[in-house]
């Protein structure tokens, strides 16, 4: 499972990768944070987040929303995110968790929003690819 800040013009995208649709979610996110800030703080406790969308791209959209949403409620950066990804009669479920870094403990740089600009979830030869840009 891996990330890559690419750049965008005006806002900042991730590239993502994982075995399973799952860790490029938790990768997307891990990019996410990363897009924040440059050093990451040992500290948080993990939190759980879920989610459940008629689209794949709407789950990750979502998933990702809710983790801004989280760092806005608790002042907390959602880091070393673990997600798992499911599909049901039509309907996704992302089910995840993430370590909360006190946003007081680090200098983050804002992200206002996910967007559907360009967005992508496609599944590849070595598992799943996801490209999100965020609103900066």
């Amino acid at each position: 499972m891996s990330y890559e800040l690419q750049a965008h013009t005006a806002d900042v995208a991730v590239e993502a990768t994982g075995e399973t649709l799952g860790d490029a979610f938790a990768a997307a996110a891990d990019g996410m944070a990363a897009a924040q800030c440059d050093d990451i703080p040992d500290a948080g406790e993990r939190f759980s987040v879920s989610v459940t969308a008629e689209r794949v791209e709407a789950a990750l959209l979502e998933y990702l929303d809710e983790l801004i949403l989280e760092r806005d409620l608790r002042s907390q950066l959602p880091v070393d995110n673990e997600a798992t990804v499911s599909e049901l009669d039509g309907e996704w479920t992302v089910d995840a968790t993430a370590r909360g870094v006190p946003l007081a403990q680090m200098t983050a740089r804002e992200i206002k929003a996910v967007t559907y600009s360009e967005m992508a979830v496609e599944e590849t030869g070595a598992g799943w690819r996801v490209y999100v840009v965020f609103d900066v």
